[in-house]
């Protein structure tokens, strides 16, 4: 039977929509951390959770997710950088009824943060800082943190949070951040120079010793390049420093 749009009558229950941004923020000096919120009403008034809310009906998810963001953090990100990691609809993760999100995350460089519209305030927490989460947010960043170590294997998504030219111990470090290792300097550099993504610059900084680091900068072609044949970068276990 014909229907006019807008008489239609649909039968079965509707749970509601939700996205959640899961923001990794790195640092240098203070490594890697996550944009949480905390929350001004119930449920979970008083706790931390990830920047979301309900999807408006005029929206896609990727669109309501960086709105969520941007109204309760004041923390832009380029639409674009964050990457669907999944639908969590665990049927009693909301006390407020049946609700599924959609969670979305990205890797960025730290920026200035501020609570407002739901949220009391925000904060970056380091990753081995993390209070109890609200809802099931504890469950999607343990999803999140294991998808971001995948990542890193496949694509060189960390030179974005370098300086434009660094030394290989700048890179290292990002990797041993975020993977949570430890890696033999001269192996990691062999392993990071295999991949023809890194060329020399050539610079060295005013007044250095003859023995300062050779500095980089990363090749956006050879990267594409590898990317169309299939980037993969193995770091194995004998690689890893003996503590």
């Amino acid at each position: 039977m014909e229907t006019t749009k807008g008489t239609y009558t649909y039968k079965y229950p509707r749970p509601s929509v939700t996205t959640d941004c899961v923001i990794f923020g790195y640092d240098a000096k203070e490594g890697l951390s996550v944009l949480l919120v905390e929350r001004g009403f119930e449920p979970y008034k008083g706790c931390w959770a990830f920047p979301g809310g309900f999807l408006n009906m005029d929206e896609t998810t990727e669109e309501g997710a960086l709105r969520e963001l941007k109204e309760e953090t004041a923390f832009d990100v380029e639409k674009g950088l964050m990457e669907q990691l999944g639908c969590f609809s665990d049927v009693d993760r909301d006390p407020r009824g049946r609700c599924i999100t959609i969670a979305y995350y990205a890797l960025v460089q730290k920026g200035s943060v501020k609570g407002s519209d739901d949220a009391k305030d925000a904060r970056w927490f380091p990753v081995n800082e993390i209070p109890q989460l609200a809802f099931d947010h504890d469950k999607i960043l343990h999803e999140a943190l294991k998808r971001l170590k995948e990542l890193l294997f496949f694509q060189p998504i960390g030179f974005s949070l370098l300086p434009e030219v660094f030394t290989m111990s700048q890179l290292q470090a990002l990797y041993e951040t975020i993977l949570e290792q430890r890696f033999n300097r001269r192996h990691f550099s062999s392993k990071m120079l295999k991949l023809g993504i890194l060329e020399e610059t050539g610079e060295r900084p005013i007044n250095a010793a003859k023995a300062a680091p050779i500095r980089y900068r990363f090749n956006p072609e050879k990267y594409q390049e590898a990317k169309e044949q299939g980037f993969r970068l193995i770091l194995n276990p004998c690689l890893f420093r003996v503590k």
